[in-house]
């Protein structure tokens, strides 16, 4: 037996689900740092709209056709990934947990499935791509300064990042009433409150003693020494504007030398532009429910993008996937590909170094499981299976 098959099947058998995972993170890591990892904007709704919404999506099973295995091996950008999905984007993930992006990172390579790297995450470009060997994708928060942004792109390109990933869904930060109640900041706020929280969970303050304080590493080289709170709170809110347009995206498309994709995409006339702009894939998403509350769950638009100009653009998926099942749906739907973040953070808060190799094992193995009850040899056929 291979070794990439033996970590395949490497499942720690008390965390058999993703819930599982995240029952058990909710018990490791302080509240404020569950709640900003679990929680979505206002009142919730699309959070849980997203998955919902998700699992109404039903798939035909053929159980007398004949069938040579199934494979879930994927072709994206040129590149054949060993499955269908990837570990999306997340910010302060060193914050969840002690150097979370590195332990994704790494088992991301080892797993042959795309990690992608944040802007605002805890640990640089370099060593993200270092531990990756050049494997890593890039996510860039826009900058206000042009400066800034051919810095980073520069930046990504030497790292040799195959991927740069443009994010136009934040053009305002979404009102997260836990966060604020919470006082979370980078780092948190020390009140009383937080503190008892950091008391009750002492394996989590010895690996934040271990690696240190959780920084935005990939911004440090901009950033002036020994900010306190409120000078940080206005340091990333005069270094970034949210907000992309056409006249934003045209000088990045012409400097970055590799794949462009834009994330953030809940609209028809989005993608349309995205085409135009000569983008190279896009991602259909919603910031994982946490921006606003009031719009759609994301395998609505993806459905219609997807059939519309799923021949022109990559159309890839994430928010609300949590399981090998939400993985087939989802391309069953149309998605090329699909990506999930609270779920890999799940698997690091609950177990550590060993999180993201048992996360990634836990949804091949469901994800296999489905192929081969529906009879899917290769994932480009699960739009096949599909009950209208």
């Amino acid at each position: 037996m291979s070794e990439q098959k033996k970590k395949e099947i490497k499942i720690n058998t008390a965390y058999p689900s993703v819930s599982d995972l995240r029952t058990k993170a909710q018990k490791k890591i302080p509240k404020f740092a569950f709640e900003y990892l679990d929680g979505g904007c206002n009142e919730d709704v699309n959070l849980h709209k997203n998955t919902s919404e998700i699992r109404k999506v039903e798939l035909l099973p053929s159980y007398l056709s004949k069938h040579c295995g199934s494979s879930m091996k994927t072709e994206l950008f040129g590149k054949t990934y060993d499955a269908p999905f990837g570990i999306a984007p997340v910010g302060l993930q060193g914050l969840m947990w002690p150097n979370a992006p590195e332990i994704l990172a790494k088992a991301a390579f080892e797993h042959n499935v795309p990690f992608v790297l944040s802007t605002v995450s805890t640990s640089s470009i370099e060593r993200i791509a270092e531990i990756t060997e050049g494997n890593a994708w890039f996510q860039l928060y826009h900058p206000t300064e042009n400066r800034l942004r051919d810095d980073l792109i520069k930046r990504a390109a030497e790292a040799e990042c195959p991927v740069l990933v443009i994010l136009c869904d934040v053009p305002t930060f979404g009102f997260r009433p836990r966060d604020i109640r919470n006082g979370l900041a980078m780092p948190p706020k020390m009140t009383l409150k937080n503190i008892l929280q950091v008391l009750g969970k002492p394996h989590w303050v010895l690996e934040t003693l271990k690696h240190g304080q959780p920084n935005f590493e990939t911004l440090k080289p901009y950033m002036p020494k020994n900010l306190d709170l409120k000078q940080l709170g206005k340091f990333m809110d005069q270094t970034f504007s949210g907000r992309l347009n056409e006249e934003k995206i045209k000088p990045i498309r012409d400097m970055w030398p590799g794949k462009l994709v834009l994330k953030g995409v809940a609209n028809e006339a989005d993608a349309e532009k995205a085409i135009q702009l000569g983008l190279d894939g896009l991602i259909v998403s919603n910031h994982g429910g946490r921006q606003l509350d009031a719009g759609e769950s994301t395998i609505k638009p993806l459905s219609r993008i997807a059939e519309k100009y799923g021949d022109q653009i990559t159309v890839m998926m994430d928010s609300g996937i949590r399981s090998g099942p939400d993985i087939a749906r989802s391309m069953a739907s149309g998605a090329a590909f699909t990506f999930m973040g609270r779920s890999f953070m799940y698997g690091v808060a609950a177990l550590g170094k060993q999180g993201g190799d048992h996360t990634i094992s836990l949804l091949k193995t469901e994800l296999q499981q489905v192929m081969e009850q529906i009879c899917c040899e290769d994932v480009r056929d699960f739009k096949k299976h599909l009950i209208k």
